[in-house]
């Protein structure tokens, strides 16, 4: 004899289904003896059915969700909302506790200092399920930053700087450099489980530095390089960016020393007609576009290749700049980032 499926542990629509046929069914003139055996429901199940459908109708034989409602607990509220308000503006060594990040635990912790509440950690996951969060890697963030001259960067000092330079016919370049290291490997490689893929390389460790500069149209510029990034290297690479460009540009680049040296400035103030140099405030590479063409580079352009020596390092970059050069709409979409969707 075969078991009959258990109806509870079918989803909920179709629950639902399986009650309002029943139900017709006993309406168009089977037993209700015979709708349990045909339907693999018991006597008592249809029963309930049928005096439901007879006192609400088909709508009142919807399955409604099982179990313990997400956030119900032994938190009224109005304690809810305060302890989900306390995790949204603080860290918990702001408030004291000993955690680094909001973990259940920390959570566990909290509630027990406010309210003298003991709670599990799988309860606490029911919480802040129902409080509409979810376990995420931060973001890190300097304590210098100036979230103040941050926001009014995004708020009134990059529209005006935009309005000033369609007024001026001029192309905005916002430029970044970084360093280059040949032990650098990102992406991942199959292999069994328990067993970490090994790749082979060289045991040297060199590198190289690159400057680049990108706009929201797709143009790229570039410079790949050895040695030490100073204000003479940081000027010709604005002298290649003028001959490049046919009028007036801006760039945009963050608060590096060679960007406030006396030779940049003294480039700068000789070609003022031409150039103007913006720095963004301190401390906010990830409103920098160029930002994103240097992870590109890292993990596209470096990670998954094996250079044997600083000639074919520098050799991989630039094949990857030159490369992305002939692709302009790379370069547009790194401005759809979130954080630099503002210069889109």
């Amino acid at each position: 004899m075969k078991n009959r499926p258990d109806a509870r542990k079918l989803d909920i629509a179709t629950q639902t289904h399986l009650r309002r046929t029943v139900v017709q069914a006993v309406r168009g003139g089977m037993s209700q003896t015979e709708a349990s055996k045909v339907y693999g429901a018991s006597l008592r199940a249809v029963s309930k059915w049928i005096a439901l459908g007879r006192a609400g109708g088909l709508r009142a034989l919807k399955q409604k969700p099982r179990g313990r409602r997400t956030g119900d607990g032994r938190l009224q509220p109005a304690q809810s909302a305060r302890i989900r308000q306390m995790i949204i503006d603080s860290l918990p060594d702001q408030l004291k506790l000993p955690f680094y990040l909001w973990t259940r635990a920390a959570v566990v912790s909290l509630i027990e200092r406010e309210y003298g509440i003991s709670v599990s950690l799988t309860t606490v996951g029911r919480y802040l399920t129902g409080w509409g969060m979810s376990p995420q890697k931060p973001v890190r963030r300097a304590y210098e930053r100036n979230d103040a001259a941050i926001a009014r960067w995004l708020r009134t000092e990059y529209p005006a700087i935009a309005r000033d330079a369609k007024r001026e016919k001029a192309v905005i370049y916002w430029g970044d450099e970084m360093g280059l290291r040949s032990d650098h490997v990102a992406g991942t490689s199959y292999a069994p489980m328990g067993h970490t893929p090994i790749i082979r390389a060289t045991g040297q460790r060199f590198g190289c530095n690159m400057i680049s500069a990108i706009t929201n149209r797709g143009h790229l510029a570039f410079m790949v390089f050895h040695g030490k990034f100073d204000g003479r290297l940081f000027v010709q690479f604005m002298r290649r960016l003028l001959q490049q460009a046919t009028g007036k540009l801006y760039l945009i680049v963050d608060g590096h020393p060679v960007h406030r040296s006396v030779v940049a400035r003294d480039f700068v103030a000789a070609n003022e007609a031409r150039l103007r140099l913006i720095r963004l405030p301190g401390y906010c590479p990830e409103l920098n576009p160029d930002e994103l063409l240097n992870q590109d580079v890292k993990t596209n352009g470096l990670g998954k290749s094996r250079p044997a020596n600083r000639t074919e390092l520098m050799a991989g970059v630039r094949s990857h700049l030159r490369r992305r050069q002939k692709q302009p709409q790379v370069i547009r979409n790194l401005f759809q980032e979130k954080h630099v969707r503002y210069a889109a």
